[in-house]
């Protein structure tokens, strides 16, 4: 199961009460004030965690609490803080705050491995009564209970972190290409809409550059206003450095192939104009077929920049395809 949008309700702990406590021993006459202090309330914070690629951990867990601070105790001790409640994320994740919700501006976007965002913080212990002391007060009587802590409802949104994002309609073979670029084994199968989330392969080895490529799910008209998955596939290409446009040049499904480049590119326009001024390759699939021949003059004219015919089922032009894609990459 892939999750990338969860709703979630956070709450920090509460801090515990300061006590009211006076030293007694024996030998002693007229022990002090010694009530200590409440503990700190556990924090609610995510964490990234690279080895995680989805939200579904947080679907089935909507409620994170974390601990209460303990109650302070004679002899000045102060209480035990509360346990504070860690959420694994993966990286990319983007936090909203309810309301306003994805239309307002985010909390935090969560990049690197490792990075914490405290989400809810915990609240400030009690004070006991052995920090009212004073030589004018010298048997204060009362102390302080704890603060709450922070609760609040969240939106968690994961958009996909790759360098290449692979965009095309349905069918145009754009998980022959990850499967054929990388080690990634994507769902392949002859109907659209085989890919429902996206998929991210790994492409080269440390010591050839490698970079990352994802395979969004296909995209159909008026997918920028909500068609089909709409944003739900459009968002996790918004981080990409290069777009891969993935086009059937053979026209197995009845399009004109020319045509379906100017639909992708209008769609992008439309969803937001930042990516329609992103660095872009084009590539014909299907080139092993013989009526590719026939449209890729059309498609030349139609994108205004040279295209590179490839076939992902038998591997033609996905060398050349690797290194055009190293060469546009930002170094």
């Amino acid at each position: 199961m892939f999750v990338d949008r969860v709703r979630l309700h956070a709450q920090a702990g509460d801090g515990g009460n300061g006590v009211i406590c006076f030293h007694r021993e024996k030998f002693v006459p007229k022990g002090g004030p010694d009530g200590g202090d409440g503990g700190r309330g556990g924090d609610v914070v995510l964490q990234v965690d690279a080895q995680i690629n989805n939200l579904v951990d947080l679907r089935f867990r909507p409620h994170a609490r974390a601990g209460h601070g303990g109650k302070g105790a004679g002899n000045n001790c102060t209480g035990k803080n509360g346990k504070p409640c860690v959420l694994k994320v993966p990286p990319g994740t983007v936090i909203y705050p309810l309301p306003p919700g994805e239309k307002g501006e985010p909390l935090a976007d969560l990049t690197r491995p490792g990075e914490t965002f405290v989400l809810c913080r915990g609240g400030r212990g009690g004070r006991g009564n052995a920090r009212f002391a004073s030589s004018i007060r010298q048997t204060p009587r009362h102390a302080e209970d704890g603060q709450p802590g922070e609760t609040g409802e969240f939106i968690l949104v994961l958009k996909s972190i790759a360098q290449v994002g692979l965009v095309g309609l349905p069918n145009a073979g754009k998980s022959s290409l990850l499967a054929a670029l990388s080690a990634a084994k994507p769902k392949i199968a002859n109907y659209p809409f085989t890919t429902l989330h996206p998929a991210i392969g790994v492409v080269g080895s440390v010591e050839q550059n490698r970079f990352t490529v994802a395979d969004i799910p296909g995209l159909v008209e008026g997918a920028h206003a909500g068609k089909g998955l709409g944003h739900d596939f459009l968002r996790h290409i918004e981080r990409c450095a290069v777009l891969l446009f993935v086009i059937d040049a053979a026209g197995t499904e009845g399009r004109e192939p020319a045509e379906d480049y100017r639909l992708l590119r209008k769609e992008l326009r439309e969803y937001d104009p930042g990516l329609a001024r992103r660095p872009f390759l084009v590539v014909a699939n299907k080139a092993d077929l013989p009526e590719t021949a026939g449209h890729l003059a059309s498609l030349r004219q139609a994108s205004r920049k040279s295209i590179l015919p490839i076939s992902a089922k038998t591997g033609k032009g996905v060398p050349e395809l690797i290194a055009a894609l190293r060469e546009t990459l930002p170094a």
